[in-house]
């Protein structure tokens, strides 16, 4: 009832096309009541007093009957739907409001693939669940209740006897609403996992190709594919016993108002056209009762699909700012870790780290894979926040900066080169969406992105295709740097910013970097240590702790981690 309540309060603001509706819907319900009222005295017209202007009348009477009813339906429908979408529409953006509020930490435990699927699917069945619920309380509703009075306005004791069985027919619903419910919590996660696979597949494509596992990843996005099948077939199956089980037990209702009902016309109780009359109320009243508990079987797989919804929506924040947070308009650059320790899980990934960085200094991290690189410049942003020990920025601790100033203060260039569907101008301002044209241009000269921009098609115009396909590896990583040069922080990450790149498009990037490094206080991560000869001091990590640092030379002379690496990588 929670996950049902939090539903329909999204409809709230949308009140007024709720109202509209619920009027269409007593028009609907009024034209089913008429109709089933005027048989009787229609029939005695016609057939008992033989009046043939009500005969001719009855035609045009009908039609009328139906296109008022027609005109009713549609202004119900409109507004009942176009109110569940504008709802759905909010739990949509409020889903992915959060989600790009949520830290690191949270969708390094969620896959993409899931994640899209709860934004997309799982949100489209609850706009489904919505317009039904809705649908059902207020047309449906509207429309048993006039047929009801009809019902019992003819004979009450009939009433009585076609509706006893009603009640029967509760425990089963809700039965089959549960199990309808968790299945459809189950085949969604089964989606889930099937958007994961196509986000991989996709974007990874090309080492697919390259190892010729085609076929392999078509028989697993079969076997999901069947999994998320024999789900669905379980669900289909209930809400395909749903009207039938429901159809049986109102029989009984029936059989029993035609015995009972019979022997009245034959006795002289009642006559035939107010028999009539009756049981055109009572099937008809049966619909929109079918219908009621149709919805209900749709609102529970609404409520599954919103239970996950909003397991999303309700997660906690990890990374806020602090009650007492302070503006920070522009540091100077002095980063400080001062007995910084960290963990994901149980062990520690970053264990009693000490490290400080003048403003200006190019502080270069190495060591083997899993040390803690990466982890450890992570705090500076706060994409996580440390498990001990204190971050400081001009010495003040991050977490007593307000998130948005913070992020002002760093530029990021990542190993991994993250750009967007759009143009070349766009992406690049990205680093400073209000920038003009000329700082555009102006970013993109000192990245060495200019000529080949100018090469393109539309010059800065051009749209660069999904994550840059259009681009080569070296002028992606330009464009990354044009963003990081536009941006203006005086704090710099740079993330393996050259791994993947060959000899000539490295020199190209890396004479790039040699500009955007002017006067910032820069972290360099980097395996290629050929690219770090010159930083002011070389940090060696190993185990999630420093080992040594120092110059170039004063690393060689000391034989340690730093010497080996070096070695390592040159000894030819």
């Amino acid at each position: 009832m929670d996950t049902f309540k939090r539903l329909l309060q999204y409809s709230r603001p949308y009140w007024w096309r709720i109202l509209i509706a619920a009027i269409a819907s007593i028009g609907v319900g009024s034209m089913d009541g008429a109709f089933a009222y005027l048989v009787e005295p229609v029939l005695k017209k016609i057939f008992s007093e033989k009046d043939t202007a009500v005969f001719i009348l009855l035609p045009f009477g009908v039609i009328l009957l139906f296109v008022v009813r027609g005109v009713c339906r549609f202004v119900n429908d409109y507004f009942i739907r176009t109110a569940g979408q504008l709802a759905v529409q909010d739990v949509r953006n409020e889903i992915y409001h959060k989600n790009m509020y949520l830290g690191l930490r949270f969708f390094n435990r969620h896959p993409t693939g899931v994640l899209m699927s709860r934004v997309l699917n799982d949100v489209n069945i609850m706009q489904e669940g919505v317009a039904s619920i809705i649908t059902g309380v207020f047309r449906d509703g509207f429309s048993a209740a006039s047929l009801l009075g009809v019902i019992f306005y003819r004979n009450w004791q009939l009433a009585l006897i076609s509706f006893t069985v009603l009640p029967l027919t509760i425990y089963p619903a809700q039965k089959i609403g549960r199990r309808i419910k968790n299945l459809s919590k189950e085949s969604q996660g089964k989606m889930g996992d099937i958007a994961s696979i196509l986000q991989e597949t996709f974007s990874g494509v090309k080492v697919i190709k390259a190892f010729g596992l085609e076929g392999r990843e078509i028989e697993k996005f079969f076997t999901r594919n069947r999994e998320y099948y024999f789900f669905m077939r379980k669900s289909i199956k209930y809400e395909a016993l749903s009207t039938p089980v429901m159809e049986f037990i109102t029989s009984f209702g029936v059989a029993a108002v035609i015995w009972v009902g019979g022997s009245y016309v034959m006795s002289g109780k009642m006559t035939a056209s107010e028999f009539f009359s009756f049981v055109t109320a009572m099937v008809l009243a049966y619909n929109p009762v079918r219908k009621l508990i149709n919805s209900y079987n749709v609102a529970q797989r609404s409520i599954g699909a919103g239970e996950r919804v909003f397991e999303i929506i309700d997660e906690k924040r990890e990374i806020v700012d602090a009650p007492d947070a302070m503006t920070l308009a522009k540091a100077q650059g002095d980063v400080e870790f001062n007995g910084v320790s960290f963990r994901y899980q149980d062990d520690n990934v970053l264990d009693n780290v000490n490290l400080r960085a003048k403003k200006g200094e190019i502080i270069a991290l190495v060591g083997p894979s899993g040390g803690g690189k990466t982890t450890l410049v992570s705090l500076i942003p706060r994409f996580y926040d440390v498990t001990e020990g204190t971050v400081f920025i001009d010495g003040i601790d991050v977490r007593r900066v307000r998130l948005d100033d913070l992020m002002r203060q760093i530029a990021l260039v990542d190993q991994e080169t993250i750009l967007f569907n759009d143009t070349i101008a766009n992406n690049i301002r990205y680093g400073k969406p209000a920038a003009a044209d000329a700082e555009v241009t102006a970013a993109a000269q000192a990245a060495f992105a200019h000529e080949f921009i100018m090469d393109m098609p539309d010059g800065y115009g051009t749209n660069i295709g999904d994550r840059g396909v259009r681009l080569s590896g070296g002028q992606r990583q330009r464009i990354c740097i044009a963003r990081a040069i536009l941006k203006d922080a005086p704090i710099l990450i740079l993330d393996e910013a050259t791994s993947a790149l060959d000899t000539e498009s490295e020199q190209m990037v890396q004479n790039a970097l040699n500009n955007l490094m002017a006067n910032r206080t820069t972290f360099v991560i980097a395996h290629r240590l050929s690219t770090i000869l010159h930083a002011d001091r070389i940090v060696a990590l190993e185990n999630g702790g420093i080992v040594e640092e120092g110059s170039h030379d004063q690393l060689l002379a000391k034989g340690g981690l730093y010497k080996k690496l070096y070695h390592m990588q040159f000894q030819g």
